[in-house]
């Protein structure tokens, strides 16, 4: 997996941007994954672990009333984490994983529920998948999530949801619009 925080790392440096990290189920293995890479101070400015779903909104500014009505496993408080990360560290690019690994179902969300998103700058490649409302977030930005139905035990979710949200970040950042849409749908093995 290093190969893919590296590769994160390099297309940030190319551009000369920022990221933050804000993550749940994963408990800080995204921001362990970007920080194991030499020169990763040149791009990373932080993370915040916000398993706790009330950090999510005292923390990351996750609408309350959001996560009272559908809990912390939800595509848009996915967005949002990223989108407040992004802001509370006064980075470039926010990305962001929320879930269930097991082994009970949370929010009534079966275990291997995942979501992962990235929020960044508005690019000038078109219209943004999904518009961060800027009064809020005081930052132009773009985001984009991911819904992932994962396979696996507790470790092989937690890893796959790191590889998953590095790959989403790194679609982003290498400016390719695969699928349309809010959320892409996938079934994959964790671990695999």
């Amino acid at each position: 997996m290093a190969g893919l925080a590296g590769e994160v790392l390099w297309l940030l440096r190319a551009r000369g941007e920022t990221l933050a990290v804000a993550e749940s189920l994963t408990g800080g293995l995204v921001a362990a994954e970007v920080t194991a890479v030499p020169g990763a101070s040149a791009v990373f400015r932080g993370s915040v672990t916000a398993y706790a779903t009330a950090l999510k909104q005292q923390v990351l500014g996750v609408d309350g009333t959001l996560l009272a009505e559908r809990g912390a496993v939800d595509a848009e408080v996915a967005l949002q984490m990223a989108a407040g990360v992004r802001k509370v560290m006064g980075a470039d690019w926010g990305i962001a994983t929320t879930g269930v690994a097991g082994p009970e179902p949370q929010d009534g969300q079966a275990v291997g529920t995942v979501f992962v998103a990235v929020d960044g700058p508005v690019s000038a490649f078109g219209r943004p998948d999904l518009a961060v409302d800027e009064a809020s977030s005081g930052l132009r930005s773009e985001g984009k999530v991911a819904a992932l139905r994962l396979n696996g035990g507790r470790s092989d979710i937690r890893m796959e949801s790191v590889r998953s949200v590095l790959r989403l970040l790194i679609e982003r950042l290498s400016g390719e619009r695969a699928g349309n849409g809010r959320a892409q749908d996938t079934e994959q093995n964790g671990g695999t």
